[in-house]
């Protein structure tokens, strides 16, 4: 049968604020990996931030913003083994940084070029899914059929708090927990599915307590806590690998940007809050705490953001001198048994693109 553990209800925390709420600390982690903690932190905040400068040039397409969602995403990979792999949703699309794949094959992915797109066993990185939610089917089949395989390997899948009202999160959470696959989901409960607030897409209490349904726990995290959720997943990768199951990981933050570079969220977002959730970003954050440890010092700060700089813009530049695609390819594809009208619509393409 299958172990069912209430949900937590306080959130777990482990940075304080250097004031009234006293620092914690997660064995296992020294010096070294709390410094490359940070340079991953610093990685996805750079690439974020320039994506948007790059959109606005017109030299990327219409882009999911993900800032402040950084330590739900460098946390989580932390805590995975090498030979775990990561099933993303389209805000999650730089999370192939954190395994070594070029920022120019993520920058094209969003330039609409093929140089965009990777043989995921390269990575453990699976394609980025753009439908909301149909990721975490793929990952638990993936995370399952691994297991029957005799393969000592877990799937990560992050999603959005809008993906947990898909058909596809309850079909997926429900085979996760019938056949005990060693999967973690980890919802990034950001309190908004585009202009959807999560009061209009659950009754219940909180998202994690949907997890008892499903057959596994539930555990509520801040999603601004890198550590936090470092040590969340960390104990749910290693419950997976012990053959006890599933966990569903609700990583609790608020939407402190756009939900993508065409949308105007103050029409419905709470402006007040955003503004407490910038003051308290999830960069800013870690850093207060490795200086309050002592940890890092300005000259570490301004090394690790021009590092990550650079990398940005030589992989906007590598993006940029790819040749254009051929325009074949729109269509070779697209049918096994191509009808006669597609060499006159291919011909007709062409003459456009001249």
């Amino acid at each position: 049968m299958s172990r069912v553990l209430p949900a937590e209800g306080d959130l777990r925390r482990v940075i304080g604020d250097g004031e009234k709420i006293p620092d914690g600390e997660v064995d296992g982690l020294g010096n070294d990996e709390l410094l490359a903690l940070y340079r991953n932190l610093v990685l996805l905040r750079t690439y974020d931030e320039r994506s948007v400068v790059y959109h606005r040039q017109g030299r990327i397409g219409t882009y999911a913003i993900f800032w402040n969602h950084e330590a739900l995403q460098a946390g989580s990979v932390f805590a995975l083994e090498d030979r775990d792999w990561i099933f993303p949703a389209y805000r999650e699309s730089a999370i192939g940084l954190l395994r070594g794949m070029p920022a120019s094959t993520v920058l094209s992915w969003w330039r609409g070029h093929p140089a965009g797109w990777w043989n995921p066993t390269d990575y453990n990185v699976a394609s980025i899914c753009v439908p909301i939610a149909t990721q975490i089917p793929h990952a638990v089949g993936f995370a399952w059929g691994s297991r029957l395989k005799g393969e000592d390997r877990i799937a990560l899948t992050l999603f959005g708090d809008g993906a947990t009202s898909e058909g596809a999160f309850h079909e997926g959470a429900t085979f996760a927990g019938v056949m005990k696959a060693p999967v973690v989901l980890l919802c990034n409960n950001n309190q908004w599915a585009i202009s959807t607030p999560l009061s209009k897409q659950t009754a219940a209490p909180t998202l994690a307590d949907k997890a008892i349904g499903y057959g596994m726990p539930g555990v509520r995290v801040d999603g601004g806590d890198v550590l936090a959720v470092y040590e969340a997943t960390r104990d749910a990768a290693l419950r997976a690998r012990a053959g006890d199951g599933p966990t569903f990981i609700e990583a609790l933050s608020y939407r402190a940007a756009p939900h993508a570079t065409a949308d105007d969220p103050s029409i419905y977002i709470d402006s007040e809050r955003v503004e407490e959730e910038r003051e308290n970003e999830c960069v800013g954050r870690y850093e207060r705490y490795l200086r309050r440890l002592g940890f890092i010092s300005d000259a570490d700060v301004e090394e690790i953001k021009q590092e990550a700089l650079d990398l940005m813009r030589a992989g906007i530049a590598q993006a940029e001198a790819e040749s254009p695609a051929d325009p074949a390819l729109v269509f070779e594809h697209a049918y096994a048994d191509p009808p006669p009208s597609q060499a006159n619509d291919l011909a007709e393409l062409r003459r456009i693109l001249e």
